[in-house]
């Protein structure tokens, strides 16, 4: 009986740390048909983006969300629409949002860096419902140092050798004895992090095939025909969510000198 009451604790609370992320994806199905008509002046992104920025306020509001966290998810944001400003670019076209919007930078509906931003709110959130602390956690300078050559990787790869295996390799042995610890029905759970990321990591891969089949963007392969998005994605979602992962520790709580991290409850 604990065990179950366990686990329904755990999917209440994993549901309410991605329902950011879940009101998009519905919103996504639900505004499929709007194609790429006009609807008073305005399309289907502006109407998505006018949804994502509802949420953030109702995340506030309800204090679902602290200011603090909405802090991490605005810088995410930020850094998400520079990366996308630049992959879609017509030199690179790594993808495209291939209907029209009037709120848009460039090639990029404003919209955009609220899909990242989901990302973010996610484990922002799943740090406080959880009551999630780390163990063996590696030194702040040595996980910053890789979540900023991944995110450099995602754009220089087009320039000089893609270096990610390298990236993954560095991952692994800095991160192989990090554990998580977190608080269910009383009870406290350790589990290692990498595999948690690793599941994670399917589980976006699973949300941008429904985003492509129903166009939210697209890549060059299914502008055509939509087809599945290929297994090489985890890498890259991976490698965000250890960008993600690393901007909300560093910000949102503490790490002592014995790699031990603690969320910083009462920090504004």
């Amino acid at each position: 009986m604990i065990y179950l009451k366990s686990l329904f604790e755990f999917l209440y609370k994993a549901a309410s740390a991605a329902l950011f992320g879940i009101l998009l994806l519905i919103a996504f199905v639900a505004t499929a048909r709007m194609g790429s008509h006009e609807f008073y002046g305005l399309f289907r992104y502006d109407y998505l983006l006018f949804y994502a920025l509802i949420i953030q306020v109702c995340l506030l509001y309800l204090k679902l969300e602290s200011w603090a966290e909405a802090k991490v998810i605005a810088l995410f944001h930020i850094m998400a629409m520079g990366m996308e400003l630049f992959l879609t670019h017509p030199q690179i076209a790594s993808w495209q949002y291939p209907q029209p919007a009037v709120f848009k930078i460039m090639t990029v509906p404003l919209f955009a860096g609220f899909m990242y931003s989901a990302v973010g709110s996610f484990f922002a959130r799943s740090l406080r419902l959880y009551q999630v602390s780390f163990v063996n956690l590696p030194r702040f300078a040595n996980m910053l140092s890789l979540a900023v050559l991944s995110y450099i990787n995602f754009m220089s790869k087009f320039f000089i050798p893609d270096f990610r295996n390298i990236l993954f390799l560095w991952s692994v042995m800095i991160f192989w004895k990090t554990k998580i610890r977190f608080e269910l029905y009383h009870h406290h759970f350790q589990l290692p992090m990498l595999p948690i990321l690793f599941i994670l990591a399917f589980i976006i891969w699973i949300a941008e095939n429904i985003s492509t089949f129903y166009k939210i963007w697209l890549y060059p392969s299914q502008v055509d025909a939509w087809h599945m998005v290929g297994w090489g994605k985890l890498g890259s979602w991976y490698l965000l969510l250890l960008l993600s992962l690393v901007l909300v520790l560093k910000i949102l709580g503490k790490r002592n000198s014995n790699g031990n991290w603690l969320l910083i409850e009462n920090k504004k």
